[in-house]
């Protein structure tokens, strides 16, 4: 009887096992991205207090990216936020605005921002051959780790804070 019992427990490791396997790689697919931004993740470093944090979730038809943005301590006054097409430690050119954009609601100083991104709102870098109205493009590099989020400052135009984005838990979950 305890051959039995340890077949039966080893059979029930393995089917727990397997299900959290394929749970883990239809979460790291399913259009949830994270990022923790500090001054540390920019190109070069720098040294500030500031941090924050962006979520973000793909609709489930893959037309739109609903994103929450926070942030605090920053040095300078706020100018603008964006997502980056670039790997770590590479400067990337600006493929949509988080805040300060034409269709994004206003920066704060600190705090939080959030909304939607459609095609119509991805604005390149064409030069990196991610053309305006691309949305799948941008979105097959957050999943890839080749995208990032950036503040932008006063004291820091070319940016304060910095986090790559990647496979996670985004907003609503």
């Amino acid at each position: 009887m305890s051959k039995l019992v340890f077949r039966a427990v080893a059979l029930g490791a393995m089917v727990l096992l397997i299900g959290a396997g394929a749970y883990a790689v239809a979460g790291a697919d399913s259009g949830n991205f994270r990022a923790s931004l500090n001054g540390y993740e920019e190109n070069p470093d720098i040294s500030t207090v500031a941090h924050g944090s962006f979520v973000a979730r793909l609709s489930n038809d893959g037309d739109s990216i609903h994103y929450e943005l926070s942030y605090s301590g920053l040095e300078g006054t706020v100018s603008a936020a964006h997502v980056h097409f670039g790997k770590p430690a590479v400067n990337g050119g600006v493929s949509f605005f988080l805040c300060n954009g034409p269709t994004t609601p206003a920066c704060p100083q600190a705090g939080t921002v959030e909304g939607d991104i459609e095609a119509a709102d991805v604005i390149g870098p064409t030069g990196q051959g991610i053309e305006a109205g691309n949305l799948a493009e941008i979105v097959a590099a957050m999943k890839a780790g080749h995208a990032y989020a950036n503040v932008h400052s006063s004291t820091w135009p070319t940016g304060e804070i910095r986090g790559q984005i990647g496979p996670g838990r985004g907003s609503g979950d």
